[in-house]
């Protein structure tokens, strides 16, 4: 055995370099040290691995839950402007009272010119057109006030996944056919089927058929949101061939803001993002992702403070050793390069355990975390690249830290280390 372990290592120091050899040997003969500073590197980069597998799943999860029943984008006609009053006093003068104005339906000018140039951004996926609009449900005594929402469905289920959220029937949306929330059908004790009567505040009228009902995940939205065509809503409400909003989705979802003030810029059209709407919410993800960061600076350093003060006390210990080499003819720059190896691999098979454990701390965690049906919280988040840049980064923070001891053993004075 001890025959084929030396010429296994004979013939393994034919293929290495030297400096190579020599970092494998001292990392073997300070073995405790080794094991400890990879242990606390593997530490560092296996919480770095899980806390941002985790908070990206999470925020994916929260913007997903935020978005699937809105548009990233809607465009909206202006509002009504405030109209000022005159009134005469008694000494003449005349005053002016400021009333606020009726907010009427109406519709966005030229919207069809609007679409066009919207789909044309590259970084739009979606424009879909809708009307929507106050009415209210009769169904023999029982009424309920409701909100049409008039769509063309091959576009605005792109934007909203009405057919992955039918509890019965279909996403079926003619002329005469309509979406009601779960909820709303329970108040009014309709199903798949039934007809409802939806008279608008214009006086206007309609009696549709029920070919599905949804669930949003939302009991205010399940009780008063009802689809139906587009064209049925513009002839419901009084608008007809207009539009009252369009919706827009982008192919990337933080990026909407942006996109929406260039969409404002070139239409001259009212365009508010998710972004905006939900200020408090993507303040809290910007929170999250920098508390993320913060997590990740403050671990490497750990891990390159503990990697540098290691190869410090390394320099030390073979000072006389390197001493013989530097006697022997070895460069600087071998011995730069020998305590630079160390580093690094230090930093590489720290971070590779480091992505096992934070890998396998995933695997743990959604196993235990369910939610009360048994299901997973949340779909967690495995990007390959993640750990790729996590056994980058550790290697990377390895050479850096060890460049300070690195440099302290190249500039070594043979003698002085021999004697020492």
């Amino acid at each position: 055995m001890a025959t084929v372990s030396a010429e296994n290592s004979h013939a393994i120091s034919h293929w290495l370099p030297f400096e190579w050899l020599v970092a494998f040997r001292f990392l073997r003969e300070g073995r405790v040290q080794t094991a400890f500073i990879v242990g606390g590197v593997a530490i560092g980069v296996g919480v770095i691995v899980f806390m941002s597998a985790l908070l990206s799943g999470l925020q994916a999860n929260f913007v997903k839950r935020v978005l699937t029943g809105q548009a990233h984008i809607q465009l909206l006609p202006p509002k009504e402007v405030v109209r000022p009053l005159y009134q005469d006093q008694n000494d003449g003068v005349h005053a002016h009272i400021l009333q606020a104005p009726l907010q009427r339906l109406k519709s966005i000018d030229q919207w069809q010119s609007v679409a066009i140039q919207i789909r044309a951004l590259p970084e739009v996926a979606v424009v879909s057109p809708a009307v929507s609009g106050s009415a209210l449900a009769l169904r023999g005594e029982a009424n309920r006030a409701i909100t049409v929402l008039g769509v063309e469905p091959d576009l605005y289920f792109r934007i909203v996944p009405i057919p992955e959220k039918m509890a019965h029937g279909q996403a079926r949306l003619t002329v005469g056919d309509m979406l009601i929330g779960i909820e709303l059908a329970s108040d009014l004790g309709v199903g798949v089927g039934d007809k409802l009567r939806i008279t608008a505040a214009n006086g206007n009228s309609n009696t549709l058929v029920i070919s599905g009902i949804f669930d949003l995940g939302n009991k205010g939205a399940n009780t008063r949101t009802t689809l139906v065509a587009l064209r049925s809503a513009q002839s419901l409400l009084g608008l007809v061939g207009g539009v009252s909003v369009l919706d827009v989705t982008v192919r990337d979802v933080y990026s909407a803001e942006t996109v929406a003030r260039h969409i404002t810029a070139l239409t001259g059209v009212e365009a508010d993002s998710w972004i905006k709407t939900n200020e408090q919410f993507f303040t809290a993800v910007s929170a999250q992702t920098t508390a993320n960061t913060a997590i990740r600076i403050f671990v490497g350093l750990s891990v390159a403070f503990g990697i540098a003060s290691v190869l410090v006390v390394s320099v030390v210990q073979k000072s006389r050793e390197i001493g013989i080499l530097r006697a022997m003819g070895i460069t600087r720059g071998q011995i730069l390069r020998v305590f630079l190896l160390q580093g690094g691999l230090l930093g590489f098979g720290g971070a590779l355990a480091g992505a096992l454990l934070g890998f396998g701390g995933l695997l743990f965690w959604q196993y235990v975390e369910r939610n009360a049906d048994g299901s997973a919280m949340f779909a967690m988040r495995f990007e390959p690249s993640l750990f790729g840049m996590a056994l980058l980064l550790a290697t990377v923070t390895g050479l850096l830290a060890s460049f300070a001891p690195a440099l302290r053993a190249a500039r070594l004075d043979p003698v002085m280390a021999i004697r020492g």
